[in-house]
């Protein structure tokens, strides 16, 4: 059992790394708040962070997540990361390019006791599509859901 804030943050991170989606949705409260500002998803749920890890651990097989630095304030953590992989699969709407990313992020938890009850995450679009080899951001190539 986690016993801070960080160390449940940790666990989490550290689940996802090994691409164990159901380990880091353990740690996630059915409840959780999502706001993923770059995919636009305010108020959204549990359901929205599977989603997103799902994808990202799906579309990443060499997948790289590199806690730059973190700050814990009693129950919030912020987190600065650096994901890395090469994409393997459709990604967040972009069709599979085979293109290597590395994209800094920003993430902000709130944990209540040993589970996450929100995450605000913080990251640059337009910088992942031009990782992605996007050419034109008005017709960016769409193959589905937004995470």
């Amino acid at each position: 059992m986690n016993e801070t804030p960080a160390e449940t943050v940790r666990a989490f991170l550290a689940a996802v790394r090994r691409r164990d989606t159901d380990a880091a949705m353990a740690l996630v409260s059915s409840s959780a708040e999502a706001n993923l500002h770059p995919l636009r998803v305010r108020n959204g749920g549990a359901d929205d962070i599977r989603a997103l890890v799902t994808s990202t651990v799906n579309a990443f097989p060499d997948l790289r997540l590199t806690e730059r630095n973190l700050l814990e304030l009693g129950d919030v953590v912020v987190v600065e990361l650096k994901l890395e992989g090469t994409q393997a699969a459709d990604y967040l709407g972009v069709v599979n390019q085979e293109k290597h990313i590395d994209v800094d992020q920003a993430w902000r938890f709130t944990v209540d006791t040993a589970a996450i009850t929100g995450i605000d995450a913080y990251w640059c679009q337009n910088q992942l599509y031009r990782r992605l080899a996007v050419k034109r951001l008005d017709e960016v190539a769409i193959v589905g859901g937004t995470a």
